[in-house]
């Protein structure tokens, strides 16, 4: 089996949608499984539908139409504002759609009469996270044009937080989103039956004792995939964190020591070390790099420790126990590292449902343990 490679257990995918599917249905919320981090794996996102989510959401138009391609025919959601270019695409291939721009809605309803169908407009309101989003005071004049707008149909509105610049949401910020709906939907009529109340890091909120207002919906993405809080990072009880595991191959194992600085006519590089650390270590090179990953969001197993990468090559440093040439060590990954490797082209992605959870400290390659000897 080629490497590197993502091995991906789409049962534990699934589980952690039923689990987070049952623990919101009582809070009357329901679950939009995002595939933005997996490209829109088709594979991946069966397993959120049969985990109970009810759509998906991507941010891609690509992703989009990667799993309409493949034969996935429940409501897909865009999430980031629609670029003019793409209208057609994304009236033809999702049923609706978040926005903030006057001028998007109107293009997405002129390619909605063209193709002879209505599209649904999600509202997005700027509560804090400073990324995209309709100044508050603004939502009810913009509401009512789409509301006036032949082809365009208001669905909800919503809100991002801890995306770009805000802190996790507070039980104060859900009660003013809620607010906004009421409000909205006393000048605008009953159009306002989405309220969608964010991402992953509204969790800790949504599964609280709080009330719930009228937030009834939440596009989960690293919390299914990852079964982690973004916000903190700590794993979310009752998920599983190893539904993605990403194998590298070891492809050099030497001893080095830290070598003499180079004698260069810039001082500054004259300076530098061509490898850092102290006397001499054992140091493996995988064959992994920048462009399959983010190395900053990998964990290493016990005995291995990160040093640095480049584009094509990571370097580790073991203790008493060497990396053999050709073996492979798992790497788990975090959302950035997942959301890197899934776009890379060279990174083999295989679904493995099932795989017994493995020490961190060996890997599996043809069935053999193979990594630290």
């Amino acid at each position: 089996m080629t490497a590197p490679r993502m091995e991906i257990d789409l049962s534990k995918i699934r589980q952690n949608t039923r689990v987070l599917v049952d623990r919101l249905k009582p809070r009357g919320i329901t679950v939009t499984g995002v595939t933005k981090a997996v490209c829109g794996h088709p594979g991946i996102a069966r397993a959120m539908l049969a985990g109970g989510a009810i759509g998906l959401a991507d941010a891609r138009m690509a992703n989009v139409e990667r799993m309409r391609a493949a034969g996935i025919t429940c409501p897909v959601l865009m999430i980031r504002t629609p670029m003019l270019s793409q209208v057609e695409r994304v009236v033809s291939s999702c049923e609706a759609s978040c926005n903030t721009e006057p001028g998007v809605i109107a293009s997405l309803a002129a390619a909605a009469l063209r193709q002879g169908t209505n599209h649904g407009i999600i509202l997005m309101v700027e509560m804090g996270d400073l990324r995209e989003g309709i100044m508050p005071e603004d939502l009810t004049d913009i509401a009512l044009q789409v509301t006036r707008t032949p082809g365009a149909l208001l669905r909800g509105i919503g809100a991002n937080f801890a995306c770009l610049a805000g802190p996790a949401p507070t039980a104060e910020d859900m009660a003013a989103l809620s607010s906004l709906a009421n409000g909205t939907g006393e000048v605008c009529g009953p159009f306002v039956d989405v309220v969608a109340g964010g991402s992953s890091a509204n969790l800790l909120w949504a599964l609280g004792t709080g009330p719930a207002g009228r937030v009834n919906s939440l596009r989960l993405g690293e919390a299914i995939l990852l079964g982690t809080d973004p916000v903190s990072g700590n794993p979310i009880s009752g998920l599983h964190t190893d539904a993605f595991v990403l194998q590298a191959e070891v492809i050099e194992t030497k001893a080095k020591s830290k070598l003499a600085p180079l004698k260069l006519s810039d001082p500054a590089l004259s300076a530098l070390s061509l490898v850092p650390g102290n006397h001499w270590k054992t140091r493996s090179i995988l064959a992994v790099g920048l462009q399959d990953t983010d190395p900053a969001g990998l964990t290493f197993p016990a005995a291995v420790s990160y040093i640095g990468a480049t584009s094509d090559h990571l370097v580790v440093e073991t203790t008493n126990c060497p990396l053999r040439i050709g073996s492979e060590i798992r790497l788990r990954v975090n959302y950035s590292a997942l959301l890197r490797a899934m776009a890379a082209p060279d990174v083999e992605k295989v679904i493995c449902s099932g795989r017994p959870a493995a020490d961190g400290r060996t890997a599996s390659r043809n069935g053999r343990h193979a990594a630290l000897l």
